[in-house]
């Protein structure tokens, strides 16, 4: 299913679901219900959560202050022959992989970073740092589109936000699993408990034909209805 796709009926299901349920539907609520309706794509480098993030002007502009770094650390010559040459060699290699490939590495990298930097949330700092440069060794709809992953992510936003209030790791945890659900009626399916080699798929469409597109215009128009229903009456003062 489509990113587009994906974002409007993940988030608007679930602040429907939060509505019903009583949960309080606030800002940072319906932030971490939209990551979270992208967030199982972060294993695809040119899913819509990963490409808008790291777009392509975002990457032109690593890849010229990597070039500089380079020119940098031989003029300076910094850690003397021939590290200083290996180094530039190996930098100048990243930059010019192919986008999907410079995209894998700068997210390992912010992985990297995160586990470093973000000690003042530690252990959970160690747990998203790693998710993140794990994502980026596994094949599309691997791990990140299992219950193992959906859980990952809701202990993750329950143990840096529970302090707030369920809002957010509920809005996150329900989101991310709606993203599966989407992604089963999906020729393809989700495997959601590997290494068991059971599918959940309703094999009703593929994504980016005909079909597929009338399919998600369809669940797209019964989550605005869904929506509706549940918000319109609040509205009202029904």
């Amino acid at each position: 299913m489509m990113g587009k796709s994906h974002f409007i009926i993940s988030t608007g299901l679930t602040v429907s679901i939060m509505t019903m349920a009583g949960v309080p539907v606030t800002s940072a609520a319906v932030v971490a219900a939209a990551v979270s309706s992208l967030l199982p794509d972060i294993d695809e480098p040119n899913s819509i959560l990963v490409s808008k993030t790291l777009s392509e002007p975002i990457l032109r502009i690593l890849q010229t202050i990597m070039l500089g770094a380079v020119v940098w650390i031989l003029w300076k010559g910094l850690f003397g022959m021939p590290w200083d040459l290996g180094i530039a060699v190996a930098v100048v290699f990243v930059a010019f992989l192919p986008l999907r490939s410079l995209r894998k590495v700068v997210m390992c990298l912010i992985g990297v970073g995160i586990m470093i930097y973000g000690r003042e949330i530690s252990p959970w700092n160690y747990m998203g740092g790693s998710l993140l440069i794990i994502c980026t060794f596994l094949p599309h709809r691997g791990l990140t589109h299992t219950i193992y992953g959906t859980a990952a992510w809701t202990a993750l936003l329950y143990g840096t936000t529970a302090h707030t209030g369920n809002s957010i790791w509920f809005a996150g945890g329900v989101s991310y699993l709606l993203h599966l659900l989407a992604d089963s009626l999906t020729n393809r399916g989700v495997r959601l408990l590997p290494p068991l080699k059971w599918r959940l798929r309703f094999n009703l469409m593929s994504t980016g034909t005909r079909k597929g597109s009338a399919v998600e215009n369809v669940c797209i128009l019964l989550t605005i209805i869904i929506t509706g229903l549940v918000f319109l009456p609040k509205l009202t003062g029904g």
